[in-house]
């Protein structure tokens, strides 16, 4: 009996201890904002006005689920806030707006400018800049 204690004792610890690790780093937060911000744009001879960048992303295929920052951004102008956390350390156990803009990098590298975090999305035949902008520069 004393036995199976102890291996229900060292199944648990270590399973509460991961989730504590999953829930704690948003409750942290201390550390840089950032936002998701939509910006209308016109194309230039059917391409998005960048330099390297020569598609866009269908928004019809994007989830609010799946790209919570990005749905926000397109509906208000704006995302909800992404706190990084004081070390880096939410980023392994959060979603953020990085890992949306990676995505879309894999999905369609010429609808992204990954040295500037930046994406063009087209959603009912208007197209869109989606930057992720540090809070310093996002008019609350």
């Amino acid at each position: 009996m004393r036995r199976r204690n102890l291996y229900l004792l060292i199944l648990v610890v270590p399973l509460v201890v991961l989730l504590a690790l999953g829930a704690l780093p948003s409750l942290i937060g201390g550390g840089d904002v950032y936002y998701v911000v939509a910006t209308e744009v016109d194309l230039e001879d059917g391409e998005p006005p960048t330099e390297n960048v020569t598609e866009t992303i269908d928004a019809a295929n994007l989830s609010a689920n799946r790209f919570p920052y990005t749905t926000a951004a397109l509906e208000d102008g704006r995302s909800d806030a992404y706190e990084e956390g004081r070390f880096g350390f939410e980023s392994a156990f959060t979603h953020t707006p990085f890992d949306e803009f990676s995505e879309f990098e894999a999905w369609n590298s010429a609808a992204t400018d990954p040295e500037g975090d930046v994406a063009y999305v087209e959603r009912n035949g208007t197209y869109y800049r989606l930057e992720i902008t540090p809070a310093s520069d996002v008019d609350t």
